[in-house]
């Protein structure tokens, strides 16, 4: 392999192993928007990872599982939703149980099916699941020298991804309907006074957010080829998610850019030797880091991101809506 084809690889390992970041956080930011914190993006994609993943090997469409990972996330975005806005739970509390819930229904139903006499399906045995999951390249784009095949040659989840990401930014910027979201996570107190039913926007936007979070787990699944094992295949990436809300500053748009910045620190652990012997004088030095350095590197940027946001949000420049996190009581308008 040249050291052109190297480069190719790295950014195409970007995009392919980070895309569920861009799930997770364009489905959170649909959620915070209404002033509702749902800390409970891990579970739900955990949720709809295996759900996805089962009833699309079982009915062997790709369009099956994103629709069944969408259906389930929405799911438990319902129980979030009538546990914070109708019942006025704790959101952060409710959103942690929502993790732990999430997570021990993914390794119930995957272990009980791993026992089950046909065992887990497996990925490579489903015709349609296969190449609905192959690339599909660009005309044109995909043609440009180096980074064509890396940025424009993918699944269509990698292009639904975005594709969602991008339509979100439209509709919370230039939709009468996404300008009323953002004043429900603002000040639900003056938008209901207006006329807007915040229940209902709340309810509505908490159910879509966590929808596209449950799509971002059954891209996981398939990116790992449902090959289950003692260990989740989310592996903190709703965590990661659920930072990049805030290093995205709340814009589904700039979510695109945060994917690929965290995307190229976590794909320095897979492809970080392959550069090393690409280009030894420049980036040897990569191949003396411990992986253990690369593993907790997407974690470590994490934490630099939060105190960045920290100092900016100080300065008055952050899009985080005012209401996030407050659970609104009618009564008390």
């Amino acid at each position: 392999m040249n050291k052109m084809d190297v480069i190719t690889s790295f950014l195409h390992a970007i995009v392919v192993y980070n895309i569920p970041l861009l799930y997770g956080t364009v489905g959170e930011i649909t959620v915070e928007k209404s002033g509702s914190l749902n800390l409970g993006v891990e579970g739900i994609m955990a949720v709809g990872a295996i759900f996805g993943y089962l009833c699309g090997c079982y009915a062997n469409s790709l369009g099956v599982g994103i629709l069944v990972a969408f259906l389930t996330g929405a799911l438990c975005g319902l129980l979030f939703a009538v546990l914070t806005v109708s019942l006025q739970a704790n959101q952060n509390i409710t959103g942690l149980t929502l993790t732990t819930f999430g997570l021990g229904l993914y390794f119930f139903v995957g272990n009980g099916v791993k026992a089950s006499p046909k065992g887990f399906p497996t990925m490579s045995n489903f015709e349609n699941i296969q190449s609905g999951f192959s690339d599909r390249p660009i005309p044109l784009l995909s043609k440009i020298p180096v980074i064509g095949e890396g940025l424009f040659s993918h699944n269509l989840l990698v292009y639904l991804g975005i594709a969602i990401a991008i339509l979100m930014w439209w509709y919370l910027r230039h939709t009468s309907v996404g300008l009323r979201l953002r004043a429900v996570g603002e000040n639900p107190a003056a938008a209901d006074s207006v006329g807007i039913n915040v229940k209902l926007m709340k309810y509505l936007h908490i159910c879509a957010g966590c929808g596209i979070m449950g799509i971002g787990g059954y891209y996981m699944a398939l990116n790992m080829s449902g090959s289950f094992n003692s260990s989740c295949w989310i592996n903190g990436y709703g965590w990661i998610a659920v930072a990049l809300v805030i290093f995205a500053n709340w814009s589904p748009a700039l979510a695109i850019l945060g994917t690929f910045v965290f995307g190229f620190f976590n794909t320095l652990r897979v492809s970080g030797g392959s550069l090393a012997l690409a280009f030894p004088n420049v980036l040897g030095w990569l191949a003396k880091i411990p992986t253990q350095m690369y593993q907790a590197l997407p974690f470590i940027i994490t934490a630099i991101v939060l105190v960045v946001t920290s100092i900016r949000n100080k300065r008055g420049s952050s899009g985080l809506p005012a209401a996030l996190g407050l659970n609104y009581y009618r009564e008390d308008r």
